[in-house]
């Protein structure tokens, strides 16, 4: 008797066993419980009288009820939103000007300026903090020097006023990226139309650059807003000297400061962080509008042209270089010092009190040697899984015909609305919970599934316009040709969006290796990675180690981010 292979008509049996039907169904199921349990056992914690994994919690609303009627939490939203809206107003004046100096003037030095104004990005913000708090804390060595002069400093970091503008500083890169990319793809010849009627530079780019650069200028004020509301490393270090609450400390305190803490209280004041961004790119999109008002790059476009200051380049150059010098070279320079150093102080000289103990510290104990290792696993392994699981995600996406397409890509994005700290406290309850689970804790693999779950929103945004921009005409051919779905995905379309996967694990690996809000609740003694430890030991007062652990996080950095360069070099 025939097989029913024979029987069918050629490729019959082929198309039974394509993975264009199952892979796109799993693919979604894996993103809806990777993104949707933690924050779904949140809000249900926030709805039950006690622990979840007590198993007999019963429905309440108390928890939220509580929360609005508790001064310490109204006080901690309040202080929250402040700094945000600092933050934001800093972030955004100064990432703006950047984008437009730095992309439309004719500057000395234009290159380097670009890159010292991208460092942040790299770092950690307990990096920048750290560097922030040896300078000009209250007992760093500039403030220190400048009180050896004046009665007292002009600035108080350990403010709400001071914390924001230092979020501020540290938000602008990300502004100044987001508005230059949208100021190189604008159509030029709008400018120069309106500089051939006398207008002054000043006023093309109020009346015509910066309306243009709304959609940008919006999008990234709300990513500098949501930045400052869920920050933690820079009110955790300067506002708790000076007993100010915030949102993301409360969580921290809560969650990991009580001996026994109320699990309800806590994941209402997450539901409300959660709501409160959510929100937020609502009003966001409203806000944008049409879109179509702001396309200006169509057919025969022309480039732009940097226009020309005359003397006044120099004087902008060095004003740059002058913002920069105190808000990221210095603030680098000094947590070199700090750890080549038992004590710094402008009081004596740091030649006379050099060590390399700090350094010793860090490599002969294991537990920070292990912090080490643990973070280069969890960001080269973490983000090798991480790229090639989201690869799929964008296949499906974009090259499938899987009916639900759509929504996985919404579900892909929407942790770009949760804050790394509501992300640790969701996977925790969530080893606690479900059956299974628990033998994830306190393991690196916990550490990496919830690194992948917050970054999935980064990856997909590296990889999705590459592979949009791959015709739909080679699928077709191959496709004719009696390939499969997968073969056609696996030799044609993944080859050639290869630069965008390596884009993506770049920018994956950093933000694995210098995440440290969601690894504060998953981190056991076996599986310390270097922000959490960089935490202890600041709270123990070891300031050298500190600054050591540092600088060992900034260079792993920056030779990941040399070598792609080299690497990626003429290609």
């Amino acid at each position: 008797m025939a097989s029913l292979a024979n029987v069918l008509p050629e490729g019959s049996a082929r198309r039974r066993v394509d993975p264009e039907r199952w892979v796109p169904r799993f693919v979604f199921v894996a993103v809806l419980l990777l993104v949707a349990t933690p924050l779904c056992l949140i809000v249900y914690q926030s709805l039950i009288d006690r622990p979840l994994y007590d198993g007999h919690g019963v429905l309440t609303s108390q928890n939220y009820s509580g929360l609005l009627t508790s001064r310490a939490f109204l006080e901690a939203a309040a202080n929250s939103f402040y700094l945000a809206v600092v933050s934001t107003i800093v972030a955004t004046v100064v990432g703006v000007l950047g984008a437009f100096c730095f992309t439309r003037l004719e500057l000395p030095g234009q290159r380097w300026l670009r890159g010292v104004m991208a460092l942040p990005v790299y770092l950690s913000q307990l990096v920048l903090a750290f560097g922030w708090y040896v300078l000009y804390g209250p007992s760093g060595y500039v403030t220190l020097a400048v009180q050896r002069w004046l009665s007292d400093t002009p600035w108080n970091l350990y403010s709400i006023l001071g914390m924001g503008v230092l979020a501020g500083v540290s938000q602008a890169p990300y502004v100044t990226v987001l508005c230059s990319s949208a100021l190189s793809l604008s159509n030029g010849s709008l400018e120069d139309a309106a500089r051939t009627t006398g207008a002054k530079p000043w006023r093309v780019m109020t009346t015509i650059t910066l309306p243009l650069m709304r959609p940008s200028i919006f999008y990234s004020a709300l990513l500098a807003f949501v930045g400052g509301l869920e920050l933690l490393s820079i009110p955790l270090i300067f506002g708790a000297p000076s007993n100010l609450e915030f949102f993301t400390t409360f969580l921290y305190r809560e969650a990991l400061g009580q001996t026994s803490p109320n699990y309800g209280m806590l994941g209402a004041a997450a539901v409300y962080m959660l709501i409160c961004v959510a929100l937020l790119v609502i009003v966001q999109q409203r806000m944008l509008g049409n879109t179509q008002r702001f396309v200006t790059l169509r057919g025969k476009a022309q480039r732009h042209r940097a226009t020309r200051v005359g003397g006044w380049r120099f004087v902008i150059a060095m004003l740059w270089w002058l913002y920069l010098a105190i808000s990221v070279l210095l603030p680098i320079a000094g947590l070199v010092a700090r750890s080549a150093v038992q004590f710094l102080s402008p009081l004596v000289s740091p030649l006379d009190y050099l060590t390399a103990s700090n350094y010793q510290q860090l490599f002969t104990q294991s537990e920070y040697w292990h912090a080490i290792t643990n973070s280069l696993f969890v960001a080269g392994i973490g983000a090798a899984l991480a790229t090639a699981f989201v690869a799929l995600v964008v296949l499906c996406v974009q090259r499938s015909n899987f009916r639900w397409r759509r929504s996985l890509e919404v579900l892909c994005l929407a942790p770009r609305a949760v804050p790394g700290i509501v992300v640790g406290i969701g996977f925790l309850w969530l080893t606690l919970w479900l059956p299974g689970m628990g033998v994830l804790y306190g393991t690196l693999w916990l550490l990496i599934i919830a690194f992948s779950m917050r970054n999935l929103p980064t990856a997909f945004a590296a990889m999705a316009p590459t592979f949009m921009q791959i015709g739909r005409e080679l699928d077709q051919a191959s496709r004719a040709c009696g390939a499969t779905w997968w073969q056609t995905s696996r030799n044609i379309v993944l080859p050639l969006g290869r630069r965008a996967m390596a884009s993506s694990y770049l920018l994956l690996f950093v933000s694995f290796l210098k995440e440290y809000a969601a690894a504060v609740f998953l981190v056991a003694p076996t599986s310390q990675v270097i922000g959490p430890t960089m935490l202890r030991l600041w709270t123990n007062g070891d300031f050298g180690p500190v600054a050591a652990l540092s600088i060992v996080q900034l260079l792993l950095t920056l030779a990941l981010v040399m070598v792609a360069k080299t690497l990626g070099k003429g290609k």
